[in-house]
């Protein structure tokens, strides 16, 4: 039998590769791993989903009514800037940093949108939203200073600032329209202490976070047991239930998974 030319050769010998490749690779492997995954894994591997059907425990939802208003009885979770909202497809963080202080037309800043959801969250609970740098109407305490006065910039007139002066100079509610940055960008800092706990008003990287903290859900719970007029023991009894150790010992911080807790509330 005359020989095959060695372009021929080659070209076999690589078909032959892809192949076996394939085979191993693209069936066999994944095959082998997907099955110790369900033998060993078999919640995880699944997409750790509860077992009532109601979602993910590694992903966190939203317990809002139509509106986007908390529903009462539930136990709310952390915010999250994931498209709408703990969108799978989405997942991200708000890529905004301490820097961000003064609104704009667009958006809020960071800063006022922490001190939105403070300000809302003191209310819902009943407790002071008040915290650090931020005004009483739940925007940030920022001044643009120039030499002949001071804007409260993130509040727009004819709103009250939230001081009246400033080192002196008289402080004006901010102009719409009005450019102010070729002023002195002054955060005031106040005296305020915060009660409303930080996961409260901050997402989490990825947007997803299906925790909260102890400290939060311990916020919560005389809300929640009040609605469903429950013994605030039980309720506490359920987050202690439902509260994950540091990882190893050591690592984080307790926390709460929400959707467990609020399945658990219902008597799912």
């Amino acid at each position: 039998m005359e020989r095959l030319p060695g372009w021929l050769r080659q070209h076999l010998a690589a078909l032959r590769a892809v192949a076996v490749l394939t085979v191993l690779l693209g069936l066999i492997y994944p095959l082998v791993t997907t099955g110790v995954a369900q033998a060993l894994f078999g919640h995880h591997a699944n997409g750790s989903m509860v077992a009532s059907g109601h979602g993910s425990s590694l992903i966190g939802q939203s317990f809002t009514d139509a509106a986007g208003n908390p529903v009462r009885k539930y136990f709310q979770s952390r915010p999250s800037a994931a498209g709408d909202g703990y969108d799978p497809t989405s997942t991200s963080a708000s890529n905004l940093g301490p820097e961000d202080v003064i609104d704009t037309p667009d958006r809020p800043s960071l800063l006022t949108q922490v001190c939105t959801r403070s300000k809302a969250a003191g209310e819902l609970e009943g407790v002071s939203g008040a915290r650090p740098f931020c005004t009483p109407d739940g925007v940030g305490a920022v001044l643009k200073v120039f030499p002949a006065g001071a804007v409260s910039v993130n509040q727009a007139c004819p709103a009250t600032p939230f001081v009246t002066t400033y080192q002196g100079l008289k402080v004006e509610c901010a102009k719409p329209g009005q450019d102010y940055a070729a002023g002195r960008t002054v955060p005031i800092r106040g005296d305020a202490t915060a009660v409303v706990p930080a996961d409260a008003v901050t997402a989490s990287g990825s947007g997803l976070d299906p925790h909260i903290s102890v400290a939060y859900a311990r916020l919560q719970a005389p809300r929640v047991a009040r609605e469903r007029g429950l013994d605030p023991a039980r309720v506490e009894q359920l987050i202690q239930q439902h509260t994950t150790g540091r990882a190893l010992g050591f690592i984080g911080e307790p926390s709460v998974n929400v959707l467990e807790l609020n399945l658990a509330l219902d008597g799912r």
